[in-house]
């Protein structure tokens, strides 16, 4: 039963038998039989069949409800007899929003020093994209802002607040300023994140509170592309102050405080909410609530 719910999942979430079989690493005929049989088990329809996946049936769509719940709590018990025997050991899979990768390492480091039979995966998603993860238990955790849109049924621990910085080159507009407001800013050539993240997202609203009309010349989903262009000169961004200092900007580059008004929004480490957790997300959480304790991010 256990296999055939992940399978039932896994169809869920690639919504395509021959993805979805590949990703379970069985044939695609292997998938649709264990699919009928948890049907014939359970004595209801759950898929839509045609010619090719057509979505789940209310009834599916209930049981994929009960399949996360009892997958997960199956996960959680494997892993726990793991730990009992072995110690702390394991894959943790994380997904963040850009602006947080640089800060990932401040818990990645420590947690593996303490727990060197620990692997990680790390991926870059937007913050719709984090929750839907964790929802479908493609990761154990992610890093996401905690505010503005709806979280869902998650456990989080707040690590920083963000604060937003003109990004500039020194000789540029508005770079020998110690501070500017969003209107100033939005006057200026910008590169920013794509419409899709909600640091932009964010960033367009208090623009727009100022007056100014969003119109960036150049939009990216990586910080790094952001980073390049504003050392060329010729754009400016604006980026949380935690994430242009991870960058270790050359003195030629400004980071300028942006006010009024003086913006923040919090970020945290955010997991599935369940009792108990696996010992590997006790464990990440443990040590995001120690580097709050111990730092200021």
């Amino acid at each position: 039963m256990i296999d055939k719910l992940e399978f039932f999942i896994a169809l869920a979430n690639e919504k395509h038998f021959g993805r979805a079989a590949e990703e379970c690493g069985i044939s695609q005929p292997t998938l649709s039989a264990a699919i009928r049989q948890l049907e014939d088990q359970l004595g209801v329809m759950l898929v839509q069949r045609g010619s090719r996946f057509q979505g789940l049936t209310p009834e599916g769509q209930r049981v994929l409800e009960w399949a996360r719940r009892i997958v997960g709590d199956a996960r959680t018990m494997r892993e726990e007899m793991r730990a009992a025997r072995r110690g702390l050991s394991g894959h943790i899979r994380l997904a963040a929003i850009p602006t947080a990768l640089a800060m990932l390492s401040r818990i990645t480091t420590p947690f593996q020093e303490r727990h060197p039979g620990v692997t990680f995966s790390i991926v870059s998603r937007n913050s719709l994209q984090v929750l839907s993860m964790l929802e479908n238990l493609e990761i154990d955790a992610g890093i996401t802002y905690l505010e503005n849109e709806p979280l869902g049924r998650v456990t989080s621990v707040p690590l920083y607040a963000e604060r937003y910085h003109l990004i500039t080159a020194a000789g540029s507009p508005l770079s020998d300023r110690d501070s500017v407001t969003w209107k100033e800013v939005g006057d200026l050539r910008l590169c920013l994140l794509t419409a899709d993240m909600q640091n932009r997202r964010i960033i367009n609203r208090h623009l727009t509170e100022a007056g100014a009309t969003v119109h960036p010349t150049l939009e990216s989903n990586s910080m790094i592309v952001l980073f390049s262009h504003v050392r060329t000169g010729r754009w400016a961004s604006i980026m949380p102050r935690n994430v242009a200092k991870s960058f270790g900007f050359p003195i030629e580059i400004r980071m300028i405080p942006i006010v009024e008004p003086e913006a923040h929004h919090l970020v945290g480490l955010v997991a599935p909410y369940r009792e108990p957790f696996t010992p590997l997300v006790s464990a990440l959480l443990h040590e995001a609530r120690v580097l709050v304790r111990d730092e200021e991010l």
